[in-house]
């Protein structure tokens, strides 16, 4: 298992070179990638969210590890991830007026402090004080994929007056990084972990640098910027009305929360399936943060003026990648017959399709969701995407550890076939409309909450 850990790694990170440095030769240069301000203004920006990135993506590979290594039981430790993906749901919903309320900066430097205690939790022994610092991590990570996005917006559009066709640009380049940022995040956390020999709580208190650095960055170099509040009872009733009166919505809003919430299950399953055959977890995490981001770059290629795939075709396919690869899972996590090479290529291949299934989801959600109502739907989207996840770790609590992996795979397997049908669904209803229909070569960027 370690000598195709890292061989597996070295292929894809070859492969994903390949097709990048490809996609940049043929590229030409925009109007605002040679415009000096807006690079400035880029560089400040990117400075302060790639290192708040990079410290989230460090603790990533030895979350469940640590635990492990804490000899907490493997239902003690599916409580600790409920923890945590229900303190996401709860303040994922007032994140926005949270933010809004406090000023986006203000909420950045916040983030970096919750996020730095969130690490400090991990140098604690006590259940209790572990389930503090997932409370505290489900706060950072709202704080992350609210705050940043609308400093940078409001920055963008008010303060220096960039044209508004510009952020796109910026927010697929921070895509792209991200990619990277998390392979050599998982490079990072097992240099740190098992090459430096430190142990699982390493990335954990390397992360801290960086988060301090991040904050300190903002708080010197960034300017406050507010918006006007609206109130969350109307932003949710504007939301569920969107979501009843428009089937592609709610449609919509089907596949993300079953595809989301069996991400999130696989998330936790990953390391208690491959540690005990002496994979090293912070290659293999490299790996599939690898293969996610050769996804996002064959959903670039397929949908360019060559190819002329659909986002639609790619959320297809990436859907019924997914109905595969846990199918091979419920045959390969089998007690007593366990192969994990077989399972290492079901995961990679559940990357992959992540990959495909994010700019997909981003571009669809954009062109069927109103701007005005965007972040009302999200919220109702969220709250099923979680509660499912929750229910299906609270499931794994119960079950016997010799079967239980294999059998959540399966209840996985029975979810994503009916993402499957919702897809199916969508499909039909939006077959002939050419607003979700891709016209020109495009590298849609997908939101950075993965």
């Amino acid at each position: 298992m370690l000598v195709t850990a890292y061989l597996v790694f070295v292929v894809l990170l070859a492969s994903c070179l390949g097709l990048e440095l490809s996609r940049c030769q043929a590229k030409p240069p925009g109007r605002a990638c040679s415009n000096p301000s807006f690079l400035r203004f880029q560089l400040d920006f990117y400075q302060v969210y790639f290192l708040a990135l990079a410290a989230d993506w460090l603790q990533a590979p030895y979350l469940y590890k640590l635990y492990q290594h804490y000899h907490f039981l493997e239902g003690q430790i599916a409580i600790l991830y409920v923890c945590g993906l229900a303190s996401t749901v709860l303040f994922g919903l007032v994140a926005s007026s949270l933010v809004d309320w406090l000023g986006r900066k203000k909420s950045c430097v916040l983030f970096s402090l919750t996020y730095s205690l969130c690490c400090l939790t991990k140098l604690s022994r006590d259940y209790f004080v572990l389930l503090v610092g997932r409370a505290l991590g489900g706060l950072s990570t709202a704080l992350l994929f609210s705050a940043f996005e609308a400093w940078y917006i409001h920055e963008h559009v008010e303060r220096h007056d960039f044209p508004a066709e510009w952020i796109p640009a910026t927010f697929a380049r921070a895509a792209f990084w991200n990619h990277v940022l998390a392979v050599v995040a998982g490079v990072a956390a097992e240099a740190v972990a098992c090459w430096m020999g430190l142990g699982p709580v390493a990335p954990f208190v390397a992360a801290i640098p960086l988060l301090a650095l991040a904050g300190a960055l903002a708080l010197h170099n960034w300017g406050e910027n507010y918006d006007r509040q609206r109130a969350f009872s109307r932003t949710c009733a504007g939301g569920l009305r969107c979501l009843l009166s428009d089937r592609r919505v709610l449609l919509l809003g089907t596949i993300q929360a079953l595809f989301e919430s069996v991400i999130f299950i696989f998330v936790f399953l990953w390391t208690p399936v491959l540690d005990p055959h002496g994979a090293p977890l912070g290659i293999v995490f490299s790996s599939f943060m690898a293969a996610s981001l050769l996804g996002s770059s064959l959903y670039r290629i397929a949908t360019s003026k060559r190819y002329h795939l659909q986002p639609m075709h790619l959320l297809s396919l990436a859907v019924l990648i997914v109905v595969f690869s846990l199918f091979m899972l419920t045959f390969s996590t089998s007690p007593g017959q366990e192969s994990p090479v077989e399972s290492f290529i079901a995961f990679l291949l559940i990357e992959l399709a992540c990959g495909l299934y994010f700019p997909s989801m981003s571009f669809l959600r954009r062109k069927v969701i109103p701007e005005t109502e965007q972040a009302g739907v999200l919220n109702w989207f969220r709250v099923p995407l979680h509660l499912l996840a929750c229910l299906g770790l609270l499931v794994l609590h119960d079950s016997d550890r010799k079967t239980g992996t294999r059998n959540m795979f399966s209840i996985c397997s029975a979810v994503m076939v009916m993402a499957l049908l919702a897809v199916v669904g969508l499909f039909t209803v939006v077959r002939h409309d050419a607003e979700l229909r891709v016209s020109s070569p495009t590298g849609e960027p997908y939101a950075p909450e993965l």
